[in-house]
């Protein structure tokens, strides 16, 4: 237990080296932080698709000293870290909603990102729980806004699954084309492109809503 722990400490403090981690804290950090991002809203700082990303791309080793992930028990993990964690989001939405929409901005939870969870949620409905889990900070929320909203836990399940399904199965598939490319040597440049990836909804959305401004300041 003691040895874990020290894995996990270790594994934690190198979190800014997304390739270290994985390596020094494995399959089972990994499950740790899927779980945390998706199901507790101070979860919305950790490493997601970057590290599920690299996750893919050492399914692949270049050799066979090579540090490897088997994707099979890879994809199971995290899909199901991220199907439990989004379960617990919505049991905490519905049991401590109320309570949490009186908390004031802090360190670890910011009222800004529930509201964009709230609208989102409002614009998307149940497939928000689908299409959040591509949104960085958004995925955290979504969970425990759909909790405050009641939605039916056999509807918000099924939708649940799939999201989990495709967002892990999608990242760990990308991150494994990825592995056979010489793009895998260049670490900072993978991370930017999924760092892109990711908001890339969010400033089309955002061109959009400024296009349509424009529009009616004209009319």
């Amino acid at each position: 237990m003691d040895n874990w722990f020290s894995t996990l400490k270790s594994a934690l403090q190198s979190m800014s080296n997304v390739e270290e981690m994985i390596k020094i804290g494995g399959l089972a950090v990994m499950t740790l932080i899927v779980f945390a991002e998706t199901g507790l809203l101070f979860g919305f700082f950790l490493p997601g698709d970057s590290m599920i990303v690299f996750a893919g791309i050492y399914t692949v080793p270049l050799s066979e000293a090579d540090f490897k992930l088997d994707p099979w028990n890879l994809v199971i993990c995290l899909t199901l870290a991220a199907i439990i964690g989004n379960e617990l989001g919505r049991w905490l939405g519905a049991k401590f909603g109320e309570r949490v929409e009186k908390w004031q901005d802090g360190w670890l939870y910011k009222r800004r990102h529930l509201e964009a969870a709230r609208l989102y949620y409002a614009e998307k409905g149940a497939a928000s729980l689908v299409l959040a889990r591509f949104l960085p900070i958004i995925r955290t929320f979504v969970p425990f806004v759909a909790g405050m909203g009641k939605m039916p836990p056999r509807r918000f399940f099924l939708w649940n699954v799939a999201g989990a399904v495709i967002w892990i199965g999608s990242l760990v598939l990308l991150g494994h084309i990825i592995g056979h490319t010489p793009l895998r040597k260049d670490p900072k440049l993978v991370i930017l492109s999924v760092i892109f990836l990711s908001f890339l909804p969010l400033l089309i959305k955002a061109g959009k809503a400024w296009l349509t401004s424009r529009r009616e300041t004209r009319t």
